[in-house]
């Protein structure tokens, strides 16, 4: 009987291993920019025609030379590795040599390159497999430029499977805004259908790029913490291939009194310079956020860990998306350390905050006290100290860091915080009279989705068509009227909700931010205010509002209550 197992032609296998490296218009775009990065760019141009099926990136990289460009596109060629053992060092984005290759097998592959102090550029177009079919020299600024062209054209079918245009534009606009957070310094101009389509201007840090990319956080939403910290010391590999006895963590997080999100799409880990899919580190992340978030709100979370090489393997998925990593516990340890210092103790005070364990005490006992445990469902007749406290029995007595408000009462000391005493006083405002006011000119919105401007209308905006994917907002609630982020409030507003959600949404936008300096009377007005609430010891999500230090509990840390000697007057 015959064999029917026969091996592939070698055309065929060219085409299933290219498609595990090339499977969209994002990935075509992913493999050249790290070709780019990997050539030293700090300036990237990206031009793109999806309905031809055509994508062009242009850098000011190192460049090729004649030699290079001519085994550039064969299969498995590549200066970035030697042996085998150079997979378990790798410092460059791409390895593999699989890329170009792929391209000529799915695409037309034209690359123009001049290595810098180079004279003289060439231009080489590429065939089937990679064999070179026209050479010509060519004048061009030191760098590459890499035309791919018909994408999929032999592969019809291909193209059939894959997603519509619309989303495909959306997943290279993503793929680019990963690459450019894990670095930073770089240029980025992109062109789509030869109209700049949208630029990100390098940045000294990832937290100054960050809001380039979500335009509602604004830089002082953010917290950037850099740290050094050592490998592990019982890695199973031979530590002659490490680079450094330290790897380095770069840490973004939004405040969470400042900015988070209604789903976890903002959790992002990247490992030298690559945006990668890591569960275990991701919910890490998620778990240290927990007990400083409210319930069901997420962080804004950018993790990029530059490790040792020989602590991660790359050959798990050819995106390279999905590694394995080495010692997993000891990095979740590690994130989570970074994360806590983030937001509770900065460098400046860590040691201070350490020792002095007294006012730890002092805290736990006023916290203790304090009587603002959230439970709506099961309400307590109140008997705390607020309840005793009747409006103007605070007295504003200074601010500390523009976001407390010392106040005095006759038994001791509040601390206030008023960014969320005042969202209390507006969220009862607006459940009182949810005043919706005419704006004019009115608020134009851009690309909301139906179901967006369906949210819109339920809790009561006008809303119409005033364009292409434009629209017009006529009426605002009344909170927002005086507010220069007007857009972005009626944006929170249209992703869902009902009325009560919106209300919240604006009340905790309206209120005094955190960082604005009050006066005297500004404080007390605040103050009165609140006190007047219905339920003023919680934030409408839940959040403590105020921390009592009792005088009683003042006197046991100044230590009143010790008896001296009558001769020094106590």
């Amino acid at each position: 009987m015959a064999s029917t197992i026969q091996a592939l032609p070698t055309e065929v296998v060219y085409l299933i291993t290219a498609g595990e490296v090339i499977d969209s218009l994002a990935s075509v775009v992913r493999e050249l920019v790290e070709n780019s990065l990997d050539a030293g760019a700090t300036r990237i141009v990206i031009s793109l025609w999806p309905q031809q099926w055509r994508i062009r990136v242009a850098d000011n990289g190192c460049g090729m030379n004649l030699d290079d460009l001519q085994q550039a596109a064969t299969a498995h060629s590549t200066s970035k590795i030697r042996s085998s053992a150079d997979l378990w060092k790798i410092n460059s984005l791409g390895f593999r040599g699989e890329a170009l290759h792929s391209l000529t097998t799915l695409a037309e592959l034209e690359i123009l390159s001049r290595p810098l102090g180079g004279n003289l550029g060439w231009r080489i177009i590429y065939g089937d497999g990679g064999k070179v079919v026209q050479v010509e020299a060519t004048a061009i600024a030191p760098g590459t430029v890499v035309t791919v062209s018909h994408l999929f054209g032999n592969c019809s079918s291909r193209r059939q499977g894959l997603p519509t245009t619309a989303q495909q534009v959306k997943a290279v606009q993503a793929t680019i805004h990963q690459v450019a957070l894990c670095h930073p310094r770089v240029t980025w101009q992109i062109w789509q259908n030869d109209r700049q389509w949208f630029t990100i201007s390098p940045a000294r840090t990832t937290g100054q790029l960050l809001p380039q990319i979500l335009p509602q956080v604004r830089q002082g939403d953010l917290q950037e913490v850099k740290l050094e910290i050592p490998n592990p010391a019982n890695s199973c590999t031979d530590a002659i291939h490490r680079v450094s006895p330290h790897s380095s963590l770069n840490l973004v997080v939004g405040l969470p009194d400042r900015c988070h999100r209604h789903r976890p799409d903002w959790v992002r880990v990247a490992i030298n310079g690559r945006m990668v899919k890591t569960p275990e580190l991701e919910q890490t992340i998620l778990s240290a956020f927990h007990r400083t978030l409210p319930r069901d709100r997420y962080p804004i979370c950018f993790l990029h860990l530059a490790i040792s090489p020989d602590q991660i393997n790359w050959n798990r998925n050819p995106a390279k998306t999905e590694i394995y990593l080495n010692e997993i516990i000891y990095w979740q340890e590690q994130i989570t350390q970074a994360i806590n210092q983030a937001l509770s103790i900065s460098s400046n005070n860590l040691k201070e905050a350490v020792h002095t364990t007294r006012v730890s005490k002092l805290l736990k006992a006023a916290e203790a006290k304090g009587g603002y445990n959230f439970n709506p469902q099961n309400p307590k007749p109140c008997t705390d100290a607020i309840n005793r406290v009747s409006p103007n029995s605070l007295k504003a007595v200074a601010q500390v860091s523009n976001t407390y408000i010392v106040a005095e009462h006759s038994g001791g000391m509040w601390l206030v915080e008023q960014h969320i005493a005042h969202e209390r006083v507006l969220y009862e405002q607006l459940c009182d009279d949810w005043q919706l006011l005419p704006v004019e000119p009115p608020i134009i919105l851009y690309q909301l989705s139906p179901a967006q401007v369906l949210q819109l209308q339920r809790i009561g905006l006008e809303i119409e068509p005033f364009g292409e994917q434009l629209w017009a907002v006529r009426n605002i609630p009344a909170p927002l009227q005086q507010r220069d982020d007007c857009a972005e409030a009626i944006l929170e507003l249209s992703w869902g909700g009902d009325l009560q959600t919106a209300q919240v949404a604006v009340a905790c936008r309206s209120a005094i931010r955190n960082g604005t300096p009050m006066n005297q009377q500004e404080m007390q007005t605040l103050l009165d205010n609140w006190q007047r609430t219905r339920n003023p010891r919680t934030c409408p999500h839940g959040r403590p509002i105020y921390l009592s230090l009792e005088e009683s509990a003042l006197a046991r840390f100044f230590r009143r209550n010790w008896v001296i000697g009558k001769s020094h007057g106590i």
